[in-house]
């Protein structure tokens, strides 16, 4: 907990600097009132970084398919499962407005989706279980069309498929990278910083 704490400071100090000495170099140009503005909204972002739980900084909801092991026949069955998973969830999810209302969606059918693997599963020639549920735990680094999910605790649907102990297949259900649907365009999100863009509109 001190650790992750003395990193964020660390970070915001790095961040603070790099500010500052845009400052300095834009000084000549600036009023006091936009000189003080920018002292103020440093204090505020960094103010904001040390307050808030590192589990509200992920409003992600993941989604991981873990094969029963790494045999290759194991592994292409957790695709198939993928693609019928994916499926179903599509229309359900490819407009969902937060994370709260996917994460209802998904509890609401929950044995729906256990029912969907099993049968995918049986259908191939696989009678291994399949089981379905959400949870919280810690995933490392990750990138996701061009996305990067730092590593952390996350919110995530877990398929495990018999012993799931094989390589999994991932990807977010909230923003729904995945999950959309043909009239939605293009799969990959771009998160915008709002702090840059205030910067933009102030300082231009």
């Amino acid at each position: 907990m001190l650790s992750e704490f003395y990193k964020k400071v660390n970070n915001f100090l790095k961040f603070s600097q790099n500010v500052l000495f845009f400052v300095r170099l834009s000084g000549k140009n600036w009023s006091m009132k936009k000189f003080v503005f920018a002292v103020l909204l440093i204090v505020a972002v960094g103010a904001v970084a040390l307050i808030l739980p590192k589990e509200q900084g992920y409003d992600y909801l993941r989604i991981h398919i873990r094969a029963n092991s790494n045999l290759a026949v194991d592994q292409n069955v957790k695709y198939l499962v993928k693609d019928e998973v994916v499926k179903f969830l599509t229309p359900k999810l490819c407009n969902v407005p937060s994370k709260g209302e996917a994460i209802k969606i998904v509890q609401n059918n929950l044995s729906t989706i256990e029912t969907l693997c099993q049968n995918t599963l049986n259908k191939n020639g696989f009678y291994y279980s399949a089981h379905v549920k959400i949870n919280n735990e810690y995933f490392p680094t990750r990138t996701y069309n061009g996305t990067t999910l730092e590593s952390g605790y996350y919110d995530a649907v877990i398929v495990e498929l018999g012993s799931a102990t094989g390589d999994n297949w991932w990807c977010v259900m909230y923003p729904p990278l995945c999950f959309v649907g043909e009239n939605n365009g293009s799969t990959s999100i771009t998160f915008k910083s709002k702090i840059v863009e205030w910067f933009k509109k102030f300082f231009k």
